[in-house]
């Protein structure tokens, strides 16, 4: 039996792409769900397909950028599951741009989703798990979070901020709490459509042209849940073979 089964787990930013694999390759496992997004017609369409395929799942709508609304989602998931042991902060924006274009409202709202999002759920579950003595918090980085490309300061800035929460939270858990940062590279989500510059834009689906799947990811998050618990998979880069940075 997977030791995913009977976990409850929750996902952001699962109404699409690496969210909606994951929650459907952990369903599959046995996991019990919670599912947020902001889209509630993806999230019902979402959770009908695994109801269909004999897996438990529930979702709230909820946009991670309010810390009312995700402490909402985590106390329904604790009413609903009494318990709760892994989140999966993957709500996540990408709006490339040079600096010089000074796209000031995309570099907040990047801030905003990508840093204080993933803060907003952490500090949301983080008393739980205390509590609990065990929990898992696996946060979703990039290779941008490892090195910087023009055009993309603010976002790697965000990314490696989730990487330095994801190490913090680690050197923090006093051995109760697992923590795992995954960066992917090029991926086939809807993450590329949020970039409002028409060049950089271009240079981008030149680069996804070799995206994975979204299910490589799902297969690594599901990897790094499954391990005993002594076993804390700290940090995995996952890239297209032939992606070269």
């Amino acid at each position: 039996m997977s030791l995913i089964q009977n976990k409850v787990i929750i996902i952001t930013g699962a109404s699409s792409g690496l969210g909606e694999a994951t929650a459907k390759r952990l369903a599959a496992s046995g996991a019990k769900l919670m599912l947020a997004a902001r889209r509630e017609d993806r999230l019902k369409d979402l959770i009908a397909e695994i109801a269909k395929s004999g897996g438990t799942a529930t979702y709230r709508v909820t946009d991670v950028t309010d810390r009312s609304e995700v402490e909402a989602l985590v106390k329904e998931t604790l009413s609903t599951y009494s318990r709760i042991d892994v989140l999966i902060n993957n709500a996540g924006l990408m709006p490339l741009s040079r600096l010089e274009q000074v796209k000031v409202e995309e570099w907040d709202r990047m801030i905003d989703v990508n840093i204080k999002g993933v803060l907003y759920g952490i500090a949301a579950v983080l008393p739980i798990m205390r509590q609990q003595k065990s929990g898992h918090v696996i946060n979703l980085s990039s290779v941008a979070g490892h090195k910087v490309f023009p055009g993309s300061a603010v976002y790697c800035a965000t990314k490696y901020a989730v990487r330095a929460i994801s190490e913090g939270l680690r050197l923090e858990s006093n051995g109760e709490i697992r923590s795992t940062n995954i960066s992917p590279g090029a991926v086939a989500t809807e993450l590329t459509t949020t970039i409002t510059d028409k060049d950089t834009a271009a240079g981008i689906d030149q680069l996804y042209a070799i995206a994975i799947d979204a299910d490589a990811i799902a297969r690594a998050i599901a990897y790094a849940i499954e391990q005993p618990d002594d076993v804390d998979v700290n940090e995995m880069i996952i890239r297209p073979t032939r992606q070269e940075l």
